[in-house]
């Protein structure tokens, strides 16, 4: 993590992508947050009924001077939890900006907290709600709201303002979605096919814990156990998690997963938009996607990349300190920069530095720890180089990268169902819980390499710089007609550590691609792109080599002089997913005639 004069430095490390000469440049004074200069007084349980007669309640959380409400009326920050209002720090109230002159309006969901109604897990019901929370608050009858509306909100809560903001309400004039998922089937439910139990229960546990402690709705009162009983069997999520079992209902790609996706809704959001993820989110793989779609769009867009995990990016993302990572996190301020953003969008102040100040990308890179800058996702000068698997790789015996045609082969992957228990995927995947106990493995994967086989690049002699996504395209032969292939990106430090940079799996009867939606560059695939429908299953033919592509997802690293660049191959990624559906040892083919090879995004010397 970055400190000190390194964080103190981001700012001036936030520069536009493209140079200007010095004598072009625009003069601006330069930008400074403003100082707090109101109190914060709430009124909590606010009542905002739905069109459907539903009513949600809502804290509103208004400038205060001397303890009392302070007159006149305010642009105002929309946030919708899933997670109770009353349980900080899930609620992201945002009191850095209060202070500064926004009112915040903060709502727990339908059927979550204190709202009534059931949840629907980012429905098409739930989504209007959101577009109904906006014009209520930006209503002349709330005597505190200038009608000027922006939408924050972390997780889940960045999940609901971009789907919020893609129904277009018309108060709406910018959002800031921090960790936000974007594909509801790739990024949490069903990773690479194979379900993701650890991640799903988690969200599920909490907002059914949450929304089971007091204060409840005014209905609950009588019977708190009766209303904790009724959201434990009413929700949605214990009622879908039987069947993405196997080859249940919910195991593959279909109208429910796309109804709750903001990837489905990108192109209909058409305001600013500030958003943040990280190398290491759960949601790694949808921001810099969604990102794309954006820009694409010529929306007003800027995207923050860190190094955090789940839970701390979460609540820093309001300025919230996470019990998971006391420490300050690497990077740019994010309430400063959201407090930059909104004043400039919603309020209309004028900040011509904006976009000479902040560029389009700014990501750390893992390895150095310093925090970079570019026009867009992934760099315009980002090259991918093809490595082929080679030699005989054994369990704790390496075989090579080579950018030669492969050789020997084919490698034994052994059967292993608790691969990756205690790895970096874990800590991804528990947004830090491993991490917090003090788990060193999570952050050192030369024991979970031993669960699986290995393949490094020589040692760099020059910085190779990494940055977008990555393909592993393996030959594979299963001894069953399903299995789960999960792949590794590492980084091999001279001292033996070995650094996780990235990761994906796939479950191989859900190999096929679509080809239309695939990214290729330089010749290769190097986005795959899977259907995961249940038309597209293909069960593997024992014994008989066919190709799979693996999508491992987006990261930004330097492999430094005397470090190896590294693919490790297992056949599980437990606990991170369940339920391999037949256990079996895969045996990987590198030679001509079967190739498997690995497509990196390189950057150019000095990137």
């Amino acid at each position: 993590m970055l400190r000190g004069a390194r964080n103190s430095a981001i700012v001036l490390a936030m520069l536009a992508a493209v140079a200007v000469p010095a004598s072009a440049a625009p003069e601006h004074a330069a930008w400074s947050p403003r100082p707090a200069t109101y109190g914060i007084v709430v009124e909590k349980d606010a009542e905002v009924r739905m069109s459907d007669g539903v009513v949600l309640r809502a804290d509103i959380r208004r400038p205060a001077e001397n303890g009392q409400a302070a007159p006149g009326r305010f642009p105002v920050i929309v946030t919708q939890t899933p997670y109770q209002k009353n349980l900080p720090p899930l609620a992201f109230a945002f009191d850095y900006l209060v202070e500064r002159g926004y009112v915040q309006v903060v709502a727990d969901i339908r059927g979550t907290g204190s709202s009534d109604g059931e949840w629907g897990l980012n429905s098409a019901r739930d989504q209007l709600d959101g577009k109904e929370l906006v014009d209520w608050a930006a209503a002349p009858e709330r005597a505190w709201s200038d009608g000027r509306i922006g939408l924050t909100g972390a997780s889940y809560g960045g999940l609901a303002a971009l789907t919020t903001a893609a129904q277009q309400p018309a108060a709406l004039r910018a959002i800031v979605p921090a960790v936000a998922m974007v594909d509801a089937y790739r990024d949490l439910f069903m990773n690479g096919g194979a379900n993701s139990t650890v991640m799903e229960s988690g969200l599920i546990g909490i907002i059914t814990g949450g929304g089971s402690l007091p204060p409840v709705s005014p209905s609950a009162l009588g019977d708190p156990v009766g209303k904790a009983l009724d959201r434990m069997r009413n929700n949605i999520g214990f009622q879908v998690l039987p069947g993405q079992q196997g080859d249940g209902e919910f195991a593959f790609d279909g109208p429910w997963y796309r109804e709750r996706s903001a990837s489905d809704v990108a192109d209909r959001i058409t305001v600013p938009t500030l958003m943040t993820t990280s190398h290491y989110d759960l949601f790694q793989r949808g921001g810099p996607l969604l990102y794309q779609r954006l820009s694409a769009n010529r929306v007003p867009v800027k995207m923050i990349i860190g190094d955090w995990l789940h839970g701390a990016a979460a609540t820093a993302a309001t300025g919230v300190k996470s019990p998971l990572h006391p420490e300050p996190l690497s990077g740019p301020n994010q309430p400063e920069l959201a407090l930059r953003w909104l004043d400039h969008y919603v309020r209309d102040v004028p900040d011509p530095a904006l976009d000479d100040d902040v560029a389009p990308v700014t990501y750390i890179e893992l390895g150095s720890g310093e925090y970079r800058t570019t026009a867009q996702w992934p760099p315009a000068d980002v090259g991918y180089r093809k490595f082929s698997l080679a030699s005989n790789a054994q369990v704790g015996s390496p075989g090579i990268l080579t950018a030669e045609d492969g050789d020997g082969g084919p490698d034994s992957v052994p059967a292993q169902p608790l691969a990756g228990f205690c790895s970096a995927s874990t800590a991804q995947a528990t947004s830090g819980m491993s991490q917090m106990v003090g788990a060193e493995c999570s952050r050192d994967q030369q024991v979970n390499d031993l669960s699986g086989l290995t393949y490094d690049l020589p040692a760099a002699q020059t910085p190779i710089h990494l940055a977008g996504a990555i393909n592993a395209h393996l030959v594979i032969a299963a001894q069953a007609p399903d299995g789960i292939v999960a792949v590794r990106v590492e980084d091999v430090a001279p001292d033996g550590k070995v650094t996780q940079l990235s990761s994906g799996l796939q479950r191989l009867s859900l190999r096929e691609l679509d080809q239309a939606r695939s990214m290729v560059q330089d010749g290769m695939i190097v986005q795959p792109w899977h259907p995961f429908t249940r038309e597209s299953q293909r069960p593997m033919p024992i014994d008989q080599p066919v190709e799979a592509d693996v999508e491992v997802f987006p990261t930004g690293a330097v492999i430094e002089p005397g470090h190896r660049l590294r693919v490790a191959v297992q056949t599980a990624d437990f606990p991170h997913v369940f339920g391999n559906p037949q256990p079996a040892a895969l045996r990987i083919h590198h030679d001509p005639q079967h190739p498997s090879w690995i497509a990196v995004p390189i950057r150019a010397a000095g990137a």
